[in-house]
């Protein structure tokens, strides 16, 4: 009898350890398996500034492949005249959004400068204040970047 209980208090120990095991290696799939998040600030008038935020997103995309990462580009301050419609990175913009990547506006930086949503871009975002939305993705863990 007692090496029987020896017997059933082991075999619950080894099957404690390979559930321990298996819920370990889940969690470090899961971990492997998060996706990449990635936010770009722009709040340069400059169309150089935007050109080189634009190659970075379109980079991440290739190196790291579309379907594996998201970017978001937030534009506030004046980097916003570079979302209104006759902006000169407006193709580029285009494409990006044609791409996947997320394009937002400051409604507080629109608001300042007196611009509606029909002032800017087609297929761009919004966002209340592009301040609180990169420090929003920051604290949720995505990459900050600004070029």
């Amino acid at each position: 009898m007692f090496i029987t209980r020896i017997a059933r208090i082991s075999l619950a120990a080894i099957v404690m350890a390979g559930w321990v095991a298996a819920v370990s290696d889940l969690a470090i799939a899961q971990a492997t398996a998060q996706r990449n998040r990635v936010v770009i600030q722009v709040s340069d008038a400059d169309p150089g500034k935007w050109n080189l935020a634009l190659n970075n997103a379109r980079n991440l995309q290739a190196d790291l492949g579309a379907a594996n990462v998201d970017v978001e580009v937030v534009a506030y301050g004046p980097g916003i005249g570079m979302l209104k419609m006759d902006s000169p990175v407006g193709g580029r913009i285009d494409e990006a959004t044609a791409a996947g990547v997320k394009v937002v506006a400051c409604e507080i930086t629109m608001k300042g400068q007196k611009l509606s949503r029909t002032d800017m871009l087609n297929g761009i975002g919004y966002v209340p204040a592009g301040v609180v939305e990169l420090m929003s993705k920051q604290q949720q863990g995505w990459a900050y970047i600004r070029p």
